[in-house]
């Protein structure tokens, strides 16, 4: 059984945080030259407020919010979080995301935010533990 430690420590365990008070814009560019599909914004202490995502900014655009340099942070991001803990089994994890179809899950360890873990994540993992298992049964009759 995997947990989500395991594939936070595989990817490097960080989330891309921003302000809550930065624009849309600046969400955008840090989303961009990181190279991820969320930002997580967090309160004074650590804990995350919300999350903004490509979802939300693709829906604000069809919206009509075009000036996302006046927009806010904290006026876009979805709140009321579901949250991960390292250790949450994978599987698990999966599942809940997949039912209630959502792609990222800030994972959260004694109030801080120590990383984030989308759907490709656990897909990958899920897939590479498949190929595992295969070449494990192939080499079994083989031998």
């Amino acid at each position: 059984m995997t947990r989500l430690k395991q594939l936070l420590d595989n990817k490097g365990a960080s989330a891309v945080t921003i302000e809550q008070s930065a624009s849309l814009a600046d969400a955008i560019r840090i989303m961009h030259q990181h190279r991820v599909g969320s930002v997580i914004i967090p309160s004074s202490s650590g804990e995350p407020l919300g999350i903004l995502t490509e979802r939300d900014v693709i829906r604000l655009f069809a919206e009509g919010h075009t000036d996302f340099e006046k927009l806010r942070v904290q006026d876009c991001m979805t709140t009321g979080l579901m949250l991960g803990n390292p250790d949450d089994d994978t599987e698990q994890v999966l599942v809940l995301m997949t039912e209630k179809r959502f792609r990222h899950l800030p994972i959260v360890y004694e109030g801080h935010i120590v990383g984030v873990i989308s759907i490709g994540d656990l897909v990958k993992a899920k897939l590479q533990e498949t190929s595992a298992e295969a070449k494990a049964l192939r080499d079994y009759i083989h031998s």
